[in-house]
């Protein structure tokens, strides 16, 4: 008899990978009489799975790169002992999923040997810790000029941006966030800054915090998604800190990340930043 998992598998139906995912879940399931955990329910009601998680290593089937079951057992800070992408085991074997949501006998041929391999990798060990970030690195910056104003933008130094002027600088697994040069002088002299809850979760581009001046209110908007792990308690006691020095002594909250890879490409990096500033400060009127 195999050993014993819990199986987490992605709920994603509109794709030909996502009823893919669920019928691999069902077959290892079936095949080491194990415990389906149901993405949906689990984010509703995490302690009806508690007994199983404890009980069994997990194993985590996605159907595709958005990696959503990961995420669901990164949220919940599950340790994952096995997992899987289907998209990208389908791809390493040269098998188009096709177009179908109705797997077919051949694709549930599929299903079998993937849960096979699942199965048989060897005994189940936890994933490694995640290495400890190092935010310590130098910066090197590009500047952006626009009458007396000068704008200063983080390049190829691990940086990413969304287009609500807000960054996160990526090291082992986490990120530091918080508002771009551009945004802070926009703002002016800041005089408050909301933190976030420590264990809190967020979403990609969810609200992670606000800052205040006496022109305006601005809601800090996550690039990435994932847990609070830290939170910068020197903004809160001096909001002036991120106008001095906005992408380093100045960020506002550390996170660990749900799904880097899965997110990353949806950011802009700091050469791409740079044209989106070049552009507002262009519009820019104090």
């Amino acid at each position: 008899m195999p050993e014993r998992f819990a199986v987490l598998p992605c709920n994603g139906l509109d794709k030909a990978v996502g009823p893919l995912a669920r019928e691999t879940a069902l077959i290892v399931v079936e095949d080491c009489e194990g415990s389906l955990i149901c993405p949906v329910l689990y984010q509703n009601t995490p302690a009806r799975y508690e007994k199983p998680l404890a009980e069994s290593p997990l194993i985590v089937i996605d159907g595709c790169g958005t990696r959503c079951a990961s995420r669901i057992a990164a949220t919940h800070g599950l340790r994952i002992a096995r997992k899987l992408t289907v998209a990208e085991a389908l791809r390493e074997a040269g098998v188009a999923p096709g177009q179908s949501l109705r797997p077919g006998p051949e694709m549930l041929e599929v299903c079998r040997r993937l849960a096979g391999q699942l199965l048989t990798e060897g005994p189940s060990a936890p994933e490694p810790p995640p290495p400890v970030a190092d935010f310590s690195g130098p910066v090197e910056y590009a500047t952006v000029r626009h009458d007396k104003f000068v704008f200063r933008v983080p390049v190829r130094s691990g940086y990413y941006f969304n287009e609500n002027d807000c960054w996160a600088r990526v090291a082992g697994g986490r990120a530091r966030v918080g508002i771009s040069d551009f945004r802070q002088q926009q703002l002016g002299d800041l005089t408050f800054c909301d933190l976030p809850r420590i264990g809190a979760t967020v979403e990609q581009f969810g609200e992670l915090g606000s800052v205040e001046s006496v022109k305006a209110v601005s809601d800090i908007l996550s690039p990435f998604s994932g847990r609070v792990v830290a939170a910068n308690e020197q903004v809160a006691e001096a909001p002036e800190t991120i106008n001095e020095d906005p992408y380093e002594a100045g960020w506002v909250a550390e996170l660990e990340l749900s799904d880097f890879a899965g997110e990353v490409d949806l950011l802009l990096d700091g050469e791409g930043y740079l044209e989106v500033v070049k552009r507002k400060a262009a519009e820019y009127r104090p």
